[in-house]
């Protein structure tokens, strides 16, 4: 009896790592996942797409399929890295104005868990609609934010580009 490989969405925003997703795309891959790529809109001009394309054998999606396109395989999990301070706090609220934050919406009812890895400054992180983000999203089943000691801690406002060098893009992969 074979078992289809499992699914893992990674879904990818518009933060320094990004340009760096395809980590986390091989470290999935090497742990037996076949991954779909998803990324926000402006996430687009952070990654090469082509490459991350032929990565992964999918197509890097950011908008809803046509009718008639095929579906991508439903996820088995799915990951938010690096996620944006805009992206977990649209979470939280249940926006789903993007095809990322359509996927994100209904995971937790669907009962896909998901990982988010922030990447986000100081500045953002000390925000109060942040912090009721991070608590609210905690409180939702199947959902695990890593964000605090030993997990992602914010680096200090223009600092982004050298906390991008260290993300760890293999923490979100140990808690899918």
């Amino acid at each position: 009896m074979t078992t289809d490989p499992k699914v893992l969405y990674i879904i990818v925003c518009a933060a320094g790592p990004a340009g760096e997703v395809g980590t986390l795309v091989k470290l999935a891959q090497d742990d037996g996942w076949t991954v779909q790529l998803i990324a926000t809109p402006p996430a687009l001009d952070f990654i090469d797409i082509p490459a991350l394309e032929q990565q992964t054998g999918r197509p890097v999606r950011s908008q809803y399929r046509k009718p008639g396109e095929p579906r991508s395989p439903r996820a088995d999990a799915i990951i938010v890295a690096p996620a944006t301070y805009n992206t977990i706090n649209k979470f939280a609220q249940g926006t789903s104005d993007t095809y990322a934050l359509g996927l994100l919406a209904e995971a937790p009812g669907l009962g896909i868990p998901v990982v988010i890895l922030p990447f986000v400054n100081s500045a953002l992180a000390s925000r109060a609609p942040f912090r009721r983000s991070i608590q609210q999203l905690r409180e939702e089943t199947g959902i695990r934010v890593l964000y605090g000691p030993e997990e992602f801690e914010p680096h200090e406002p223009g600092t982004g580009g050298n906390a991008s060098a260290t993300y760890p893009w293999q923490l979100a992969l140990q808690h899918v």
